[in-house]
């Protein structure tokens, strides 16, 4: 994707220079006609050129937990529109995505925004769209899994996916149907159904596994999609991070807000609504030396708390992909992509995490 200074707005965060301290959110964003980042700066994945960041659309669908109804699509595309114009081109997804009636409306949506985004035509091809497969326990064989992806391409209405995922691994309750979900990975690669190959929620021991597993099949793996955060950074995640990195795989980070407790908006007395509110109960009250860390870090480098932690992933060599469900969102999340902490920085903040106490609670189904 090329870029001039005639590029569509993007949004950079400037701060208080009086105050010192950060403005709200609505009130932050300038808009300057210039590119958030070059096209040199593209990260490779496998075959595949995609932003340093992506945007995840977990909340596109779900009403349980982030509260989704249909009257939020226009801010949804609105939202997409926006990430698009400025430059990303890496959207998570999975055929689960979605609750009850609405399984697979995040599909859906992006497959509607990208047909009917109105920006240059070559921008719109580059996008690039990995979804997730889930290992539901019935897809026990090869060709449920090849129509789960052919399910998929016709829920976005492409001709190809960009990575296809397996969600996660059966091999702490089903080690049997492994394999097969593996032998699907292959099967939709060798039919041209996706343009590369990647896991997710798979710990350092299984991950070697699979990588050769494929490698001996002539599949490559080109990606491994884990929680990462400075809120996510135990010992099976930097494992994790060190295969990926000595075997040419790259990380992609989901949550690296941890559900938005690394945003500074909530404390133990302000709360999310719904399930997320127990969660944060039992973890805000020991992340105090985290969370001040972060301001001090956003404060001198005149950003915003969210916008240091996102980048922290990317400097880590990894790409965050952030939910988002409103402009606003994004545009707070594209002022983390454009420049890098230092490693002085780096340091600090990580000192911090580990001096915090209590650490994210890992998904069930990670896999060691």
């Amino acid at each position: 994707m090329a870029f001039s200074a005639s590029t569509p707005t993007v949004y950079l965060a400037s701060l208080s220079s009086s105050s010192g301290t950060s403005l709200p959110s609505s009130s932050f964003f300038k808009p300057l006609n210039l590119p958030l980042f070059w096209p040199w700066q593209k990260v490779k994945v496998g075959p595949l050129n995609v932003s340093p960041m992506g945007f995840g659309t977990w909340a596109w669908g779900n009403q349980l937990l982030w509260g989704y109804q249909e009257s939020m699509d226009i801010e949804l595309q609105r939202t997409f529109n926006l990430a698009v114009d400025n430059g990303i081109n890496l959207f998570d997804t999975a055929d689960s995505y979605g609750t009850g009636k609405l399984n697979g409306q995040s599909e859906k949506l992006l497959g509607k925004f990208i047909k009917e985004y109105q920006g240059q035509k070559r921008v719109q091809d580059d996008i690039v769209i990995a979804t997730k497969f889930a290992a539901y326990p019935w897809r026990l064989t090869p060709s449920q899994f090849v129509n789960a992806c052919r399910a998929s391409l016709d829920r976005i209405e492409i001709e190809k996916i960009g990575i296809g995922q397996l969600h996660w691994s059966t091999a702490n309750y089903a080690p049997l149907q492994e394999k097969a979900l593996w032998d699907g990975l292959v099967a939709m690669y060798e039919k041209g159904l996706v343009r590369a190959v990647g896991v997710s929620n798979y710990g350092p021991k299984q991950l070697l596994k699979i990588y050769d597993y494929l490698k001996a099949r002539g599949v490559p793996l080109v990606s491994a999609q884990v929680q990462f955060s400075l809120l996510s950074m135990g010992e099976d995640q930097l494992e994790t991070k060190n295969i990926c990195d000595s075997l040419g795989i790259r990380l992609i980070a989901y949550s690296p807000l941890g559900l938005g407790m690394l945003t500074g908006k909530y404390t133990p007395d302000k709360l999310p609504r719904g399930p997320r509110a127990f969660l944060f109960r039992q973890i805000l009250p020991g992340l105090q030396p985290l969370l001040s860390s972060l301001k001090e870090v956003a404060r001198k480098r005149r950003r915003t708390v969210p916008q240091v932690a996102i980048n922290w992933c990317i400097c880590k060599g990894a790409i965050p992909i952030p939910g988002v469900k409103s402009v606003k969102q994004a545009e707070e999340n594209l002022g983390a992509i454009g420049w890098r902490l230092s490693s002085e920085e780096l340091l600090q903040l990580e000192y911090a995490a580990s001096e915090s106490p209590t650490k994210m609670i890992q998904n069930i189904f990670q896999t060691r």
